[in-house]
């Protein structure tokens, strides 16, 4: 499928398309299809990156963040007091 393309050139921009022309020999048409090809790669969203190391190590067990098994004590070292039946207030 072939498409037609107007474009209005300002002065600066038709002179580098002539000249790009001349030095390279290819037609207008093909200068700009391979201009369109250079910032479509340009402008390419990045390749996903991918993180070292995520998702290699198994511990073995499933699912340690929702097995209440191993949730259990979690937690209550560090909260000392907290865990204290709070003592009696003073009647008066």
């Amino acid at each position: 499928m072939k498409t037609s393309v107007q474009a209005r050139l300002d002065e600066e921009t038709e002179a580098a398309l002539e000249t790009l022309v001349r030095r390279l020999g290819w037609s207008t048409s093909k200068v700009v299809r391979e201009g369109i090809r250079l910032v479509e790669k340009h402008h390419a969203p990045s390749p996903r990156r991918m993180l070292i190391g995520i998702g290699m190590y198994d511990s073995g067990v499933s699912s340690l963040a929702t097995n209440k098994k191993y949730m259990e004590d979690f937690g209550k070292k560090s909260m000392g007091r907290a865990l204290r039946k709070p003592a009696r207030a003073a009647v008066e």
